[in-house]
C-alpha cells in the first residue's frame, strides 16, 4: 500500500523520474509518428515520469533524406507538434521530441521541449555530421551560434537557441538541458556548457545508426559525459521502423549518472520501449559542490548564473509514493555483479599489498609485528602482510604474529589464529595478557580485582591497551613495524580503543576498507587461489564466526559478546557511512535509500558468494534506530579518534576517514543537526 507521508516520495529526496523513449518509427509518416509519440507520452504519464526523451527527428523519422526539404513534410511536422502539445496538456511529463523546423530560410534539426501544452523552447543541433554515411549539411543548418532567439512553432512562439536550460519552478532539482546526437561526439559537447550553466540532467535525442562496436562507443561517451559534466545523462536512439535503405538501427537507450549506468534498454527490439529510471539529482548537486574544478571551469568559461536563458515551468509534484525506479545496492562498497566484484577485489587487495610493501621499504623494517586474534580484521591484515613479504622477496617468517588471549578469548578464535599463522608460515607466538591485566586492574583498585563481574569500558580497554603496548615493544625489540588491523567501519563508529589500543599502529593497512568489503576480499582470496588449500580452509572457518571483540566473558548461556548487537549490523553501518561521508546526504535521505535497499530480502541482487543464511531485511523503525546510533557515534563521540589515526592507504572511492585525506571534522562536534533533520523528516 502506498504511504502518504512525504518521506516516501522520491521527489522529497531529489530524485527525478526520466525515461529514454524508443517509439516505433514510420518512415516519413508524420501522423503515425505523432501518434506513437503521444502513446509513449501517455505511458510515461501513467508511470509518473517527469521527463521523456525521444529520438532525434522522431516526428518525421530520421532517415528520410531529401524528404526533409519537402513543404508537405515540414507542414505536417508543425501540425504534428501542435497535436503532441495538445495531447500533453493533460500529461505530467516534459517531452523532448525531435523535429526539423524552418526559420529564416534555413531548416534546423531540433529538440522541442513541450510541457502541459506549452512549447517551452527549441534547441537546434550544433554539430552536423557530414562524413561517411552522414549528409546532414545537405538538409540542415547548424545552430551552434544561435542564442537569445525565438521561433514560431505549432501556433506558439518559443525561445530558440543553444543557450537554453529548462527548470521547474516548484521542484528545484528538475533542471535539464538538451543536445542532439552528433553534439556529444564533439570535442566539447554542448551539454558540457549546459551542465556548467546549472542543468543537472543532460539529454541526447539521437538517431545514430548501428554498426559493429557503435553501441559500446555510445555507452562510453554517455558514461564519460555524465562523469565529466557531473550530471545525469539520458540517451535515446532511433529504433524499429526507421528506414533500412542503407543503414540499420538498434534503439539503444541508456541512463547514466556520474559515470554509472543506471538503466539500459533492450536493443534490436521490435516493440516500443520506455526505459525508466529515477536519477539522483541531489547526488549530482552534492558532487558539484565538492568538485572545485567543475565550478572553476564554469567561471573560466564565463558560465556564471544567467549565462544561459532559464525557461521555467511548473512541474506540480504531488509528493506521492511512486516507489523508486532504480536499484540501490545493499552494500555500496561491494559490487553485486561478479565481474565488477572480482575487479574491485583485485584492486583493493593489491592497493593494500603495494602500500604496505612500500611502507616496509621506506621504514627499513626488518619484520612486521601483528596481533592475530582469529577475527576478520586481523586475518585480512595478516594475509595482506604475507603477500607483501612475497612481493618483496622476503620470507614470511619475517612476520611476527602474536595471539594474545584475554579474559574472553574463545578457543575457536585462538585455534583459528594459530591455524592461520601455521598455514601461512609466519613466525607465531603467544602472550597471555591476563596476568598483566589482572595486575593493572589490581593496581587501579578496579572491582574486578576483588572478584566482582565489573565488565565496564575500563575492563575492556585494559586488555586492548596491553595488547597494543606489547606489539609496540615487540616492534622495538625486533626492528619491526606494527601492522594495524582496524577497519574503516570501526573508525566510523569509534569502535576502537584510543591511543595505546587498537586505534594505533605504525601502519593501518585496513583503515580504508569497510568491514563488509573485508569479508568479500577474503572470499575473493579463496576463490582466486591467492594462498594454499590449508590457508583457504582456515579462512572459511574464520568467515563463519560471529563478529565479537571478545573482551567480556560469555554469559551464563554461553553467548559471546556480539559487536553487531551493540553497535548495529555492519551492513547498515557501512551503508550509512558511504552516503554520509562520500555524498553528504541528509540522514532522512539515507534512511529512504536504506529502506529501498533493505526492506525486502528477496528483491534485487546480492553480491556473489553472499551466504543465503545471512540475507536479512530491515524495516524503517529498525533502520531509524541504528541510524540514530550511527549519527551519534560518528559525529559526537568518535572524531577525536579519527583525527589521530596513523597512515594507511585509501582504498575505496567511497572515501576514507584520514584527517590528511577525505575527511576533516572537529573532534568536539555534535550530531544534533543530523539527528534533528532525521526526526523532522521521518514519519
Amino acid at each position: 500500500m502506498a504511504k502518504t507521508h512525504r518521506f516516501f516520495s522520491h521527489h522529497a529526496h531529489e530524485f527525478l523520474r526520466v525515461a529514454a523513449c524508443t517509439p516505433i518509427a514510420s518512415v516519413g509518416d508524420v501522423a503515425a509518428n505523432a501518434a506513437a509519440t503521444i502513446a509513449l507520452a501517455k505511458h510515461g504519464h501513467d508511470e509518473a515520469c517527469d521527463l521523456l526523451v525521444f529520438p532525434e527527428l522522431n516526428v518525421t523519422s530520421y532517415a528520410i533524406d531529401d524528404l526533409h526539404l519537402q513543404d508537405s513534410i515540414q507542414r505536417a511536422t508543425d501540425a504534428a507538434l501542435a497535436e503532441i502539445a495538445a495531447a500533453a496538456a493533460k500529461l505530467k511529463p516534459v517531452l523532448l521530441v525531435g523535429a526539423a523546423l524552418a526559420k529564416n530560410g534555413r531548416l534546423y534539426n531540433c529538440a522541442v521541449a513541450i510541457h502541459r501544452g506549452r512549447i517551452l523552447g527549441v534547441v537546434p543541433k550544433s554539430y552536423l555530421p557530414n562524413y561517411r554515411e552522414f549528409y546532414e549539411k545537405r538538409w540542415f543548418a547548424s545552430g551552434y551560434d544561435i542564442v537569445d532567439d525565438e521561433i514560431a512553432v505549432a501556433g506558439q512562439v518559443a525561445p530558440f537557441g543553444i543557450d537554453l536550460i529548462f527548470a521547474a519552478s516548484d521542484l528545484p532539482h528538475f533542471i535539464f538541458h538538451a543536445e542532439i546526437c552528433e553534439d556529444f561526439w564533439a570535442p566539447i559537447p554542448p551539454s558540457t556548457y549546459g551542465a556548467m550553466a546549472g542543468a543537472l540532467v543532460c539529454c541526447n535525442l539521437s538517431a545514430s545508426n548501428v554498426v559493429i562496436g557503435k553501441a559500446r562507443q555510445r555507452m562510453l561517451l554517455s558514461a564519460a559525459q555524465s562523469e565529466r559534466a557531473i550530471c545525469a545523462y539520458v540517451f535515446s536512439a532511433a529504433g524499429p521502423g526507421e528506414s533500412s535503405t542503407d543503414l540499420a538501427w538498434d534503439g539503444q537507450g541508456m541512463i547514466h549518472e556520474l559515470g554509472e549506468l543506471i538503466a539500459e534498454s533492450a536493443r534490436f527490439d521490435d516493440a516500443a520501449e520506455l526505459l525508466i529510471a529515477d536519477v539522483d539529482c541531489g547526488r549530482v548537486r552534492q558532487e558539484r559542490i565538492r568538485n572545485g574544478t567543475f565550478n572553476d571551469t564554469a567561471r573560466a568559461e564565463g558560465l556564471e548564473p544567467g549565462a544561459f536563458r532559464r525557461v521555467t515551468f511548473e512541474a506540480k509534484p504531488d509528493f506521492a509514493d511512486a516507489g523508486l525506479r532504480r536499484e540501490i545496492r545493499r552494500f555500496p562498497f561491494v559490487p553485486n555483479t561478479p565481474e565488477k566484484l572480482d575487479a574491485d577485489c583485485y584492486e583493493a587487495f593489491n592497493i593494500q599489498v603495494t602500500a604496505l610493501a612500500q611502507r616496509i621499504v621506506a621504514a627499513k623494517a626488518e619484520r612486521l609485528v601483528i596481533g592475530v586474534s582469529g577475527g576478520l580484521d586481523s586475518t585480512h591484515a595478516l594475509i595482506i602482510a604475507a603477500k607483501a613479504m612475497d612481493r618483496l622477496g622476503r620470507s614470511r617468517d619475517h612476520i611476527l604474529g602474536y595471539t594474545m588471549p584475554g579474559f574472553a578469548t574463545s578457543e575457536g578464535t585462538k585455534s583459528n589464529a594459530w591455524a592461520l599463522m601455521r598455514a601461512l608460515g609466519v613466525a607465531g607466538d603467544e602472550i597471555d595478557i591476563r596476568p598483566a591485566a589482572e595486575q593493572m586492574l589490581k593496581d587501579m583498585r578496579h572491582p574486578f580485582a576483588d572478584g566482582k563481574p565489573a565488565y565496564d569500558v575500563t575492563f575492556e580497554n585494559v586488555q586492548a591497551g596491553l595488547r597494543t603496548d606489547y606489539l609496540f615493544r615487540l616492534a622495538n625489540q625486533h626492528n619491526g613495524l606494527v601492522v594495524g588491523t582496524g577497519d574503516l567501519s570501526e573508525l566510523a563508529l569509534g569502535w576502537c580503543t584510543y591511543g595505546v589500543g587498537d586505534q594505533m599502529s605504525h601502519y593501518a593497512v585496513n583503515a580504508g576498507v569497510p568491514k563488509t568489503l573485508i569479508q568479500f576480499l577474503i572470499r575473493w582470496c579463496i576463490r582466486t587461489d591467492q594462498y594454499d588449500a590449508e590457508t583457504d580452509r582456515v579462512l572459511e572457518a574464520i568467515l563463519a564466526q560471529e563478529i565479537s571483540p571478545e573482551l567480556v566473558p560469555a554469559g551464563a548461556d554461553g553467548a559471546l559478546q556480539s559487536t553487531e548487537e551493540r553497535i548495529g549490523p555492519y551492513a547498515l553501518n557501512d551503508f550509512f557511512a558511504h552516503y554520509i561521508v562520500r555524498h553528504g546526504m541528509a540522514p532522512s535521505k539515507v534512511a529512504f535509500l536504506a529502506l529501498k535497499a533493505w526492506e525486502d530480502a528477496g528483491r534485487g541482487r546480492w553480491p556473489r558468494d553472499f551466504p543465503a543464511s545471512a540475507k536479512a531485511a530491515y524495516d524503517l523503525p529498525t533502520i531509524r534506530g541504528w541510524l540514530e546510533k550511527f549519527l551519534f557515534r560518528f559525529f559526537t563521540i568518535s572524531q577525536f579518534k579519527r583525527s589521530a589515526i596513523p597512515n594507511g592507504p585509501k582504498v575505496s572511492a567511497g572515501g576514507a576517514l584520514s584527517p590528511r585525506g577525505d575527511w576533516r571534522a572537529p573532534s568536539d562536534g555534535t550530531a544534533k543537526p543530523f539527528l534533528d533533520e532525521l526526526k523532522a523528516n521521518l514519519p
